[in-house]
């Protein structure tokens, strides 16, 4: 546990490489770093909708990566698990360009809506936070957003009367040294229960930890990622690799 916490002293504080998680015990990958089995694209949400497009995006696998893209100006999707799943933690690496919106959405029906894990890598947007995508917006909770580049961020302590469950987890100069654009980062998502707790890292620190107080969803769904419909974002890209899962007993 010492060695644990010295490195990640060293990550949050001096900018140094985070390590990950990739030979933690009870993970399996969900992608194969070559195809897209086990996964399928869904245009039943409003992101899919341009003109009658029923394509849900543009989603590829290549060099180990899973890439996305709007496929034609304007319309997006999201890609989701073949299986369903409940009690999980996941762990992803992405590189996306700033820009786009995206998400690692939790328990996602084939309509989009789920527990989103936001990947909002753009103006405005969050890394982390978790939102009720197509759930009216509950939870919608953030400790964080970016401003106009994805070194320079606002510390949030209001979510429209609602205080972030975790305070912003450094001091705000040590962000830049801690996030390096360009490079794979990882994220990390665990969800417990019905109504659900969910629990957000970044790099292994702890972003986010909130507790539902109603059932919005049911008790399995997909994993989905998302790029977000709107604008054109044809030549600008999201990309992940290394997903992985690990199924929890329920109720732990």
């Amino acid at each position: 546990m010492k060695n644990k916490i010295t490195i990640l002293a060293v990550a949050v504080c001096c900018g140094a490489v985070w390590a990950g998680a990739a030979d933690e015990p009870g993970f399996v990958s969900l992608f194969d770093g070559k195809t897209l089995k086990g996964w399928h694209a869904s245009a039943q949400t409003g992101h899919s909708r341009k003109s009658g497009n029923t394509s849900g995006g543009r989603w590829v696998a290549e060099e180990g990566m899973i890439v996305g893209s709007q496929d034609i100006p304007g319309n997006g999707g999201i890609l989701l698990t073949d299986e369903l799943f409940g009690d999980y933690e996941v762990v992803l690496e992405m590189k996306n360009d700033f820009g786009p919106d995206s998400g690692l959405f939790l328990r996602c029906t084939e309509q989009g809506k789920c527990y989103q894990a936001m990947i909002d890598y753009h103006g405005g947007g969050n890394l982390m936070g978790i939102y009720g995508e197509g759930l009216g917006g509950k939870p919608s909770v953030r400790n964080f957003s970016f401003i106009d580049a994805p070194d320079k961020i606002v510390i949030v302590t209001d979510n429209k009367g609602v205080p972030p469950p975790v305070a912003f987890p450094m001091a705000l100069e040590e962000w830049p040294k801690f996030w390096r654009h360009g490079t794979w980062q990882e994220l990390r998502a665990r969800i417990t229960g019905n109504p659900p707790h969910i629990v957000t890292w970044i790099k292994g620190v702890k972003f986010m930890d909130w507790t539902e107080t109603e059932k919005r969803l049911g008790d399995k769904g997909s994993i989905g990622l998302q790029v977000h419909g709107g604008g054109d974002f044809t030549k600008q890209f999201v990309r992940y690799r290394n997903i992985r899962i690990k199924v929890l007993d329920k109720g732990n």
